[in-house]
């Protein structure tokens, strides 16, 4: 089959999608599809076409307003394209409208992935923007959808309770097991930038600094009840908040525990020198930060917001109410290295078995192959 992927960015800034999509992309492409994969970026002034087999990535200029990423040449290109499938990644973006004029004028299907965007959480943050796009960025489009893309269990319940009742397809996202040689250099790497963390035991939190993922909150935390000979370190994408912003917060509470803070924006992954994986989200649609720490090792700490219940089941790390983070990160630092060493070992295994792109692929291509039928009236 032909498809046709769009994702308003794959800029390292906006997070998870951008490893994400891409990597999917790849794995449709290994299946024999033939796949195009554009995307907008401010930083480009002309088009910029790369090609891997059969996935071909085209990036065209983003206009303004930034923000709701229009773009004059990927509207060009989608109303040209011929593709059996369109597939929208993420919500409340002027690229979604493109995508849905498109499926309607060709008569295809248009598959929408909300991103984590549908949770109840993500809707009622700044709510009045979520209006406004669904009215007049990409009116109808949500409506329109011939089915959904979830990455969990729990994102396609959030899609029913919205009460979107297309087809749901789950595929998570998959990880791929690190090379030693990049573990090593990415431990060298930060052991130099924060030489506190070959001294110390590492809480780790990795991911964007938002409100979503409680960065904040769990500094506060940590610095009243955390264990005074680990080190927090918080490594992520600046947005509502910056390292130095967080670093000045931490300074201003009490207490005597260790945090760093440091923007991750071109600088390895910094899984190798964590002992421990923090994340306290509000809510994640699957949360590829947890399954990566889990890739490289490491036992995680995360809330039950998160579609990772089955780690506390197994053994693999903690999976607890925001109310209950507090006791469960006690009993985690409390833990000997040895123990925490083997939930990371087994959490490697679990992941590795249950989490690969070419899966996902196949459950695509299945969910692809039912809805272009229905769609040829077959």
């Amino acid at each position: 089959m032909r498809l046709c992927h769009i994702v308003p960015s794959l800029e390292e800034r906006y997070g998870g999608p951008s490893q994400s999509v891409r990597a999917l992309g790849h794995a449709l492409a290994q299946n024999g599809h033939q796949v195009d994969l554009l995307a907008t970026a401010t930083q480009v002034k002309d088009l910029a076409v790369t090609s891997a087999g059969r996935l071909r990535t085209a990036i065209y200029p983003r206009g303004w307003p930034h923000r709701f990423c229009p773009s004059r040449g990927l509207r060009r290109a989608l109303a040209a394209t011929d593709a059996d499938i369109i597939h929208h990644h993420s919500l409340w973006l002027r690229t979604l409208h493109y995508a849905h004029q498109r499926a309607v004028a060709q008569r295809r299907p248009l598959i929408i992935s909300p991103r984590g965007m549908m949770s109840a959480w993500a809707w009622q943050h700044r709510s009045w923007r979520k209006k406004f796009a669904s009215r007049y960025v990409h009116p109808g489009a949500l409506a329109a959808a011939a089915g959904w893309h979830a990455t969990s269990t729990a994102e396609a319940k959030e899609i029913r309770d919205l009460g979107f009742p297309q087809p749901i397809c789950v595929a998570p996202n998959a990880v791929n097991l690190p090379l030693p040689a990049a573990q090593d250099n990415a431990a060298a790497h930060w052991h130099a930038v924060c030489p506190e963390s070959k001294k110390r035991p590492v809480a780790l939190f990795y991911s964007r600094f938002h409100a979503k993922k409680r960065a904040r909150e769990l500094i506060d935390l940590w610095c009243r009840h955390g264990p005074e000979d680990w080190l927090l370190l918080l490594v992520g994408i600046p947005q509502e908040d910056t390292p130095a912003s967080l670093e000045a917060y931490a300074r201003q509470l009490p207490g005597r525990t260790h945090v760093a803070a440091f923007s991750g924006l071109g600088q390895p992954a910094p899984y190798a020198v964590a002992t421990l994986f923090l994340l306290p989200s509000h809510n994640e649609n699957f949360g590829l930060v947890i399954a990566e720490a889990m890739a490289h090792r490491v036992p995680v700490l995360v809330t039950d917001t998160t579609p990772w219940s089955e780690v506390a089941r197994l053994g693999l790390g903690w999976c607890v109410p925001w109310a209950e983070y507090r006791n469960a990160l006690k009993a985690a630092t409390a833990e000997s290295r040895t123990q925490l060493t083997q939930r990371g070992a087994h959490a490697q295994s679990w992941v590795a078995e249950n989490f690969s792109w070419d899966r996902s692929a196949r459950l695509l291509t299945t969910f692809y192959e039912d809805l272009h039928l229905h769609a040829d009236g077959r």
